[in-house]
């Protein structure tokens, strides 16, 4: 359990990275998300790793909600997300209700950068975004253009403001930090049940261990 802790709080500090990076990207080009808007939080195929929930699972067992979590996680069967805090019937508007253990792709999306499958990097703007500031975002477009690397672009300074910061980066760090929990990636629900049953299986164990049960 000790090795996951120390892992969870690399985690986070790979987080406060993340948000850092992007929000000051989505910010400076006025791309931030539609307040209230709940599109890609009310979606249950949202992917994650099981290592991106790991601060969130860690979370639910020390303040005795872990089991209770995984059960109700067992027997879900809504379509969204299910920390997805709805103010709307529709569900298309609501808030998070773990922002402070939100994972990463939560803390990239929205306005951020991608490679095309023909290698090419452009920008991904979430359809709420680009309906909101039309005309910001196709500012944003034409922004990116010299920041890709023309060598006639003279001021570093733009560059580094108008280029976005690249999704499969950011999910590049977290990975790095223990593959077998940050390569795969599967719905967010599935990640967070899959993480909270290795944490209460570990703990079964190391409980029947101290207490004498188990070799």
């Amino acid at each position: 359990m000790n090795r996951l802790r120390e892992l969870s709080s690399q985690v986070m500090d790979v987080y406060q990275s993340l948000s850092q990076e992007f929000s000051a990207y989505q910010s400076s080009q006025s791309l931030n998300c539609v307040e209230k808007c709940g599109a890609c939080c009310n979606n249950p195929d949202i992917e994650v790793s099981p290592l991106e929930m790991l601060p969130l699972a860690l979370h639910l067992f020390d303040t005795g909600r872990a089991e209770q979590a995984f059960d109700e996680l067992d027997s879900y069967s809504g379509f969204a997300c299910k920390q997805y805090q709805r103010l709307s019937l529709d569900g298309k508007e609501g808030y998070c209700g773990i922002y402070e253990y939100r994972p990463g792709i939560c803390r990239m999306f929205g306005a951020a950068g991608y490679k095309t499958k023909s290698g090419e990097a452009t920008l991904s703007v979430c359809k709420p975004i680009k309906q909101a500031v039309p005309e910001k975002y196709a500012a944003a477009l034409i922004a990116i253009q010299p920041a890709w690397g023309q060598s006639n672009y003279s001021d570093p300074m733009s560059i580094s403001n108008s280029k976005p910061p690249m999704i499969a980066e950011g999910r590049q760090k977290l990975a790095q930090l223990d593959y077998e929990l940050g390569d795969k990636l599967i719905p967010i629900n599935d990640a967070l049940r899959y993480i909270l049953e290795k944490i209460l299986t570990l703990s079964f164990y190391s409980q029947n261990i101290n207490d004498g049960v188990a070799a």
